[in-house]
């Protein structure tokens, strides 16, 4: 289930039907559509992680999703990471196929959106997430361009 920004819960189906219906609005606009996670360390070594997807309409403003989860047992920042790209990863492939089924959605441009970048702890691990999202054949965002993951997300968490 996902949120609106709004708090609204939202099923896929009912997500995906909000996110056409605002292309729809104005469709003779461009589009990006962006998947970014972050997540925030317990003292228990459990983490929560917050997942957006954004709908930019370029130019005029966007629509936002979001869903949390939690998992634990994180050893190193690494480990957690990788975790929130493999969920972004997840939540686009889902959102992706649920687009195939659906008729007549307007083009959109597609990014992943990476919570790392070239100052601080993350770094090191650039070209390792960027090669997993790639090798996906997503776009790649990292900081500061990646405000699904680094702004929208980071709210929720």
């Amino acid at each position: 289930m996902f949120r609106d920004a709004s708090g609204l819960q939202l099923n896929t189906d009912r997500m995906i039907e909000a996110i056409v219906s605002f292309m729809r609005d104005v469709p003779n606009r461009r589009y990006k559509i962006m998947v970014g996670t972050d997540s925030v360390l317990s003292s228990d070594g459990s983490a929560d992680f917050a997942t957006a997807i954004v709908v930019h309409r370029v130019g005029n403003g966007g629509r936002y999703f979001w869903r949390r989860m939690e998992f634990s047992q994180f050893h190193t920042l690494r480990d957690r990471i990788i975790r929130e790209v493999l969920v972004s990863l997840d939540a686009a492939r889902e959102l992706l196929e649920e687009f195939r089924r659906s008729e007549n959605v307007p083009h959109f441009d597609f990014e992943i959106h990476a919570d790392i970048g070239e100052k601080g702890e993350t770094k090191v691990m650039m070209q390792e997430v960027l090669g997993m999202i790639r090798a996906y054949n997503f776009e790649a965002r990292t900081k500061p361009e990646s405000y699904a993951a680094s702004k929208v997300a980071d709210r929720h968490t």
